[in-house]
C-alpha cells in the first residue's frame, strides 16, 4: 500500500462564526486519485484550498509527508491547483501557457540559490507534457482556437509541467458539455496513471466521483459522512444522505428483527446484515436496479404503476407499494395502473442506522427540493461559490 502523503487532522474552519469546515481528520496516500464529492456549500472546495495553502484552518493541523505545513504559503508547497475557470493567458500560444512556470527561477531546495531552466530543458519538459495530455503539434496555437476540452489539457499541462506531488483539481470539467465531460474523465484518470502523482479532486457530480477515483470522500455540512472506494461508497452506504447522494435509492423504515432479518411494511425480508440490537428502527435502502418485477400473486410486496418514462436500456417505473413511491429500473415494460409483484434478493437490501438524515429521503411521490427552488421566482439565487464562504 502507498505511504501517506497528506494529512488533515481536527481541520476546522470558520468565516464570521460560522463553522464551514468541523473536525475535518483525512489522510491521502502518495499516487491516489481522490474526490472530494458534496453538495454545493458542504465544505469540499474549503477543503482544497486548505491543503492548496490558500487558505489556513481556524483550527487544526495540516501535515505534508509528515511534516506540519499550515504556515507554508502556496507556491512553497509541492502541489499545484486547477481551477473551473483554467485562467489561461489570451496573448500567449499553447507552448508559452504552458511554459510559463518554468521560466520563473526557482530556489534550490538545499543551497537557496535560484537557478533558471535552460530553453533546451524548458522545451523538453512542456513537449513531454503535450504528449501527456494528447496536444502534441498544437503548441504554435493560440488559446482562442482551442475547444473547451483542449483549454482544459492545456491548463493541466501547466499545472503539471512544474512537477508537483499533488495536483488539485476544483470541478473542472463544470464548463464542459456532457459527452466531453466523460471523455474528459476517462483522460484525467490515465492522465494521474501516467504522471504517477496524487489527484485531489472536488466535485458535486457522483458519477465522475464513481468513475475516476481510487477513494471517494463524502461530505455534507462540513463534516465527512463517509470515506471509502467507489464500489464500498455504493453499495454500503453509512447514511441516507450517502445513499441519497450517490445514486438513485428507494430509503424506507424498517425495524431490525434479528441477524439477517428485517421488517418492511410488516413483511420480513432476509438481508445480509447482523450487530443490530433486536427491533431496532433503522434505515433500510433499496436500489433501483435491484428489484425483480414478479406477477403480483408472486411478490413479497404488491403495488401499482404510476409512472413509466423510457430511459433507453431500461424504464424508470415509480410503483406505490402503500402509499409510499419507489424508483425500479428495469428492462421489464408495466403500464400505468398495473398491478405487480416485486422480489428482492437478500444482498439487494442495504440496512443502516438511523441518523439525522432519516426520514428525508426516498419517497418518489414528490418533486425534489432543487427542482422546487428552480420553480419558485422568488428564490434570490445564490453566489458563486468562489465568491461566498459557504463552500
Amino acid at each position: 500500500m502507498a505511504k501517506e502523503l497528506i494529512r488533515l487532522s481536527d481541520c476546522t474552519m470558520s468565516f464570521d462564526g460560522e463553522v464551514v469546515l468541523d473536525k475535518i481528520n483525512l489522510y491521502i496516500r502518495d499516487k491516489e486519485f481522490l474526490t472530494l464529492l458534496g453538495p454545493s456549500g458542504c465544505g469540499k472546495t474549503t477543503t482544497l484550498r486548505i491543503i492548496g495553502g490558500f487558505q489556513t484552518p481556524t483550527a487544526g493541523d495540516v501535515f505534508f509527508d509528515g511534516v506540519r505545513i499550515n504556515a507554508v504559503p502556496p507556491h512553497k508547497r509541492a502541489v499545484n491547483t486547477v481551477f473551473q475557470k483554467y485562467a489561461l493567458f489570451p496573448h500567449l500560444n499553447v507552448f508559452e501557457n504552458i511554459a510559463f512556470g518554468l521560466r520563473i527561477p526557482k530556489a534550490d531546495p538545499e543551497t537557496g540559490k535560484k537557478e533558471k531552466l535552460t530553453e533546451e530543458e524548458i522545451q523538453e519538459r512542456v513537449m513531454d507534457m503535450l504528449q501527456v495530455v494528447n496536444l502534441k503539434g498544437f503548441e504554435k496555437r493560440r488559446v482562442s482556437q482551442l475547444s473547451g476540452g483542449q483549454q482544459q489539457r492545456v491548463a493541466i499541462a501547466r499545472a503539471l509541467v512544474n512537477r508537483p506531488k499533488v495536483l488539485l483539481l476544483d470541478e473542472p470539467l463544470g464548463a464542459l458539455d456532457l459527452k466531453l465531460r466523460k471523455d474528459m474523465q476517462n483522460e484525467l484518470k490515465r492522465i494521474q496513471q501516467a504522471m504517477g502523482i496524487t489527484f485531489i479532486y472536488v466535485t458535486h457530480d457522483q458519477e465522475e466521483a464513481l468513475a475516476m477515483s481510487d477513494t471517494v470522500v463524502v461530505m455534507d455540512q462540513g463534516k465527512i459522512q463517509q470515506i471509502g472506494t467507489p464500489e464500498d461508497i455504493y453499495n454500503e452506504p453509512k447514511n441516507a444522505f450517502v445513499a441519497d447522494f450517490i445514486g438513485e435509492s428507494n430509503i424506507l423504515d424498517g425495524i431490525m428483527r434479528a441477524d439477517g432479518v428485517v421488517e418492511i411494511f410488516n413483511r420480513k425480508f432476509q438481508c445480509l446484515d447482523k450487530g443490530f440490537l433486536p427491533d431496532e428502527p433503522v434505515d433500510v435502502v433499496i436500489r433501483p436496479e435491484d428489484v425483480d418485477i414478479v406477477p403480483e400473486d408472486q411478490g413479497q410486496l404488491k403495488g401499482t404503476v404510476t409512472s413509466v418514462t423510457f430511459k433507453g436500456v431500461h424504464y424508470d417505473t415509480i410503483v406505490d407499494f402503500y402509499g409510499f413511491k419507489w424508483l425500479i429500473q428495469t428492462t421489464d415494460f408495466c403500464p400505468v395502473g398495473s398491478h405487480i409483484g416485486i422480489k428482492i434478493d437478500p444482498d439487494g437490501i442495504h440496512v443502516m442506522k438511523k441518523s439525522q438524515y432519516s426520514g428525508l429521503f426516498g419517497d418518489y411521490s414528490s418533486y425534489s427540493e432543487e427542482y422546487d427552488e428552480i420553480s419558485d421566482a422568488t428564490l434570490e439565487p445564490e453566489e458563486e461559490e468562489e465568491e461566498s464562504h459557504d463552500e
